[in-house]
């Protein structure tokens, strides 16, 4: 069994909880604020395909509608798949929105932090669409 290296990123955002994940649980809002993930998201029966940012073309799965704000994916790409944990919960009169990144075998130091950062910016930017 391995157990890879982790990073829980987060942003509170001041919102209630359920209009945060009503809104980040469309899977054609994550090219809005997920440019980490990719852009012109195309329904494709269960799945979805996209355009990671250096233009390769990926699926994923999105979670199903849920009560309890989780926003998991699965993301397909070059014969791989990675799976991201994401969930909205109550903070307050807000939400907290967090992201569980996972170092896989062969990323670098800095590939990891790389993606930390560009997580960060995704959220940051879920936090300035919905807080305006």
């Amino acid at each position: 069994m391995t157990i890879h290296k982790s990073r829980i990123i987060t942003v509170s955002i001041d919102r209630d909880w359920r209009e945060v994940y009503d809104f980040a649980s469309i899977p054609e809002n994550f090219q809005r604020w997920a440019a980490g993930l990719g852009r012109r998201f195309e329904r494709s029966g269960e799945e979805w395909t996209a355009e990671d940012p250096d233009g390769r073309v990926i699926r994923i799965r999105f979670s199903p509608p849920n009560e309890f704000g989780v926003l998991d994916h699965i993301v397909f790409a070059e014969r791989k798949e990675t799976r991201n944990a994401v969930r909205v919960v109550p903070n307050g009169t807000g939400a907290e929105v967090t992201f569980v990144l996972l170092r896989m075998p062969g990323m670098t130091d800095e590939i990891f932090a790389a993606d930390a950062e560009a997580v960060q910016r995704d959220l940051n930017t879920l936090k300035t669409m919905l807080e305006r």
